[in-house]
């Protein structure tokens, strides 16, 4: 039997890719199990579909410290009190200090609604149709404390059209998001990624 790999989500919002990512964990033979949905805003609305999926839910307000390194450290403890071993950064609207970075170097994944390295940041749909590019997309990455740099483990790409707008080009992209991040998770708890300086290899499954 596989061992499942324990994860944390850390979420803001409504998490809609943390709950792709619950509903690809409820697939007996998906190597990953969420232990934990840890959010800064006790509003979020992705806490209720956790909960409501019977996962473990905790806030912790970046309000409640007086610097990012000590609410950092905080969420590293409950973290690390839950027995996760991956983080995945689900809708995460706070910039995190390098040492938890460093901390979960080579752990800790996120997903950005853009094909990397390209529109890093916020308001990328925007910036995608004032750029005239004709393929929008995401990526998920294992996070770096550049904001949106690391290892790319996968990718997926849309076109842009015409008439599209941000929320329609969003809501595009958006699909693929929730396709790609469970697969990406799933192939690092295959343990199937390694990093190469600042590529991230994917080696095929074992058949």
């Amino acid at each position: 039997m596989t061992v499942r790999r324990k994860v944390a989500v850390l979420i803001s919002g409504r998490g809609s890719n943390m709950q792709s990512l619950v509903r690809a964990c409820a697939a007996p033979d998906y190597p990953a199990e969420i232990v934990l949905v840890l959010s800064n805003r006790a509003d979020a609305a992705g806490l209720d579909f956790a909960r409501e999926a019977g996962i473990a839910t905790a806030v912790i307000s970046h309000k409640d410290f007086p610097d990012r390194a000590s609410f950092d450290a905080a969420m590293d403890a409950e973290i690390r009190r839950h027995g996760a071993d991956l983080i995945c950064l689900a809708g995460f609207m706070r910039l995190l200090d390098s040492a938890i970075i460093e901390a979960w170097r080579d752990r800790m994944i996120n997903i950005h609604p853009s094909l990397l390295p390209s529109f890093r940041g916020l308001k990328t749909h925007e910036r995608a149709l004032e750029a005239g590019v004709k393929l929008a997309g995401c990526s998920v990455h294992f996070v770096r404390p550049d904001v949106d740099t690391g290892p790319i483990i996968a990718q997926a790409a849309v076109p842009v059209l015409p008439d599209d707008t941000p929320d329609s080009l969003a809501a595009r992209v958006l699909e693929q998001e929730h396709l790609i991040y469970p697969m990406a998770l799933r192939m690092v708890a295959e343990g199937r990624v390694r990093v190469e300086g600042d590529r991230a290899i994917v080696e095929a499954p074992v058949e």
